[in-house]
């Protein structure tokens, strides 16, 4: 299986959880919905799964692997 590259996980990551606390703060407008629905299936199909909390699980773990490796 192919792995992201930990760079684009980290963004991903940074981008949904920007994008949850988006919608914490204010209504969800119908284009806040889209992104956080895009980043969401970005997630999925980069870790190679297909639920939410597992793909955050993998970038994570993923990220934690090669911060190990780096240092």
């Amino acid at each position: 299986m192919l792995l992201a590259h930990p760079a684009v996980l980290r963004e991903l990551v940074a981008r949904y959880e920007s994008l949850c606390a988006a919608a914490q703060e204010r209504a969800v407008a119908p284009d806040l919905k889209r992104r956080l629905d895009d980043v969401t299936y970005t997630l999925c199909v980069t870790t190679g799964t297909r639920q939410l909390e597992h793909a955050l699980a993998a970038a994570r773990a993923r990220l934690a692997a090669a911060a190990g490796a780096a240092g």
